[in-house]
């Protein structure tokens, strides 16, 4: 049996937080597919070519997983892919308040995938992109909270 799972996400920029997901997703399943997409409600940094790099790189050790880009529908590009397991990384109550809902209508279109749920480690709660951007924006260290190449992708981003 091959288990194939599936973590999408914009990774934009791609965090501690977002790695931890991905090295504790990869030990569920034969193989996880890490799917870099877009998301029309966030404002990009970074280009889709440039987080599959990032991601590509920061996952380089990571025997089993890919890393792909994809623009459809979640359930879609599961099947594209088979992939019978999606992989979800949860800092707090907001964020599976979202997520179940998320999980609800991806079962409505494809009940043959399921949704795992990982609970984000306590030192990592607080990570998200978003506000990893905000920090950058305003001068502020991100070093903490992002692989080491990729605070020097968003300074450099950045133009500092």
């Amino acid at each position: 049996m091959n288990r194939i799972g599936v973590y999408p996400g914009t990774f934009d920029p791609l965090t501690l937080g977002h790695m931890d997901i991905i090295r504790r997703g990869a030990k569920l399943v034969d193989r996880l597919i890490v799917g870099v997409t877009t998301n029309a409600s966030k404002t990009a940094m970074f280009t889709v070519e440039e987080r599959l790099a990032t991601v590509r790189r920061e996952t380089a050790g990571i025997g089993q997983v890919e890393v792909v880009s994809f623009d459809s529908l979640l359930m879609d590009f599961a099947d594209s892919v088979g992939a019978t397991t999606v992989v979800r990384g949860i800092r707090g109550v907001t964020d599976f308040e979202y997520e179940y809902q998320l999980t609800g209508m991806n079962r409505q279109l494809n009940d043959r995938v399921e949704t795992i749920f990982l609970m984000a480690d306590v030192a990592l709660q607080p990570i998200a992109s978003r506000l990893v951007k905000e920090i950058a924006i305003y001068g502020g260290a991100i070093g903490k909270f992002v692989p080491a190449a990729v605070d020097a992708e968003v300074r450099a981003k950045l133009g500092r």
